[in-house]
């Protein structure tokens, strides 16, 4: 397992480098370059000043989150295939650099979604927080707007100023789309890039719907155990993986969590690992990354990974912002620190299991 942190690079995030490297356990950090539009090839000078900024600090860049993909891939346009070759471009281009996984997600408009970006904890932290009530009497132009209020500072990853411009226009033509159209263009989108993603040794990881129900009346097709059986059976491949994202995944309480991990383990090439507190009425907040402090069960997700020999890469994913930190909503250092220290205690408390287990067969056996 390599414990990794996500960095939105120099001059786009509150956090530095140097203040990653301090976090005990950090092997590297998952980037990307958020100002290339979602479409455009990713140029190599660019991808190489970050790996060096990361080198520098002894970090590594082997995981990218996200190569954004464009909107006429996930409606299958004709126009796709333009799109489709520059993304192959990208891979290319970051196979040369040593990445080995790219994180990516196939939501349509917008990605990830929460009514409040900063909601007030009994302990007087804020979180990211769904009000299921709430949501409903919402229009996608009220939710932009919050969102913009909110993140003047900061950009956020699948809410980028240039996908919004048209909102109405991108949910007209959604209107028609169904889920099977939509997993019919992610499975023709797959089966072009992977060969690419194969050749240069990159595993290509789809991040679940967040949350993982259809909102806005949207098509979602990465949101349970099912779909994810499906999505991997479409394209034979072992570059064909997904991201473990318990928080995302985790927003329906009917998914199992620990059984999703057992299931898909072999495929599963990064994962995000976040609690989250589940209410009577279907909203949830991200709390702590400590059990006891949310609805899911995290030890035994972490014992589920180390059990089936998981060797990738996993990152401590929203944390609430605490100490007073002004940062981007959801990706502070503090508590994003105190949920990587959590997990790595999690997960050597299997390796110490393991290890007197074993010493205690082999006293009984001398």
């Amino acid at each position: 397992m390599q414990m990794t942190f996500r960095w939105y690079g120099k001059g786009n995030d509150s956090i530095t480098l140097k203040q990653i490297r301090q976090i005990p356990g950090i092997k590297g950090i998952v980037w990307a370059l958020h100002d290339v539009p979602a479409g455009e090839i990713w140029p190599l000078e660019r991808i190489e000043e970050v790996v060096k900024q990361a080198n520098e600090y002894g970090l590594n860049t082997e995981v990218v989150e996200s190569v954004n993909i464009h909107e006429d891939i996930k409606l299958g346009l004709p126009s796709r295939d333009h799109y489709i070759q520059m993304y192959k471009e990208t891979l290319k281009n970051l196979g040369q650099f040593g990445v080995k996984v790219v994180c990516y997600n196939f939501m349509p408009v917008f990605d990830w979604f929460r009514t409040d970006l900063f909601k007030e904890m009994e302990d007087g932290s804020t979180a990211l927080f769904f009000d299921a009530q709430k949501v409903r009497a919402l229009t996608p132009e009220q939710v932009v707007k919050d969102i913009e209020e909110n993140t003047k500072e900061f950009t956020l990853p699948g809410w980028e100023p240039e996908r919004l411009k048209d909102l109405q226009h991108l949910f007209n033509l959604y209107k028609d789309i169904t889920e099977t159209d939509l997993l019919e263009n992610l499975t023709y989108f797959l089966k072009e890039v992977c060969p690419v993603a194969e050749e240069y040794g990159i595993k290509m990881a789809i991040h679940p719907d967040d949350p993982p129900f259809s909102i806005f009346g949207l098509p979602r097709i990465v949101k349970n155990k099912e779909d994810i059986h499906r999505l991997l059976s479409a394209v034979d491949s072992p570059s064909n993986g997904f991201t473990f994202c318990s928080g995302s995944l985790g927003g329906n309480p009917a998914n199992d969590l620990i059984d999703i991990v057992r299931s898909f383990a072999s495929r599963i090439y990064f994962a995000h690992i976040r609690n989250v507190k589940h209410y009577e009425d279907g909203s949830f907040i991200e709390s702590s990354h400590r059990e006891a402090d949310g609805s899911l069960p995290m030890n035994g997700i972490v014992n589920a990974m180390y059990e089936s020999g998981f060797g990738g890469y996993i990152r401590p994913d929203h944390g609430r912002h605490i100490w007073d930190e002004v940062c981007r909503p959801g990706y502070g250092l503090y508590d994003r620190a105190l949920g990587a220290m959590y997990l790595q205690g999690a997960w050597d408390t299997n390796v110490l299991l393991k290890n007197e287990s074993f010493s205690s067969k082999k006293q009984q056996t001398v």
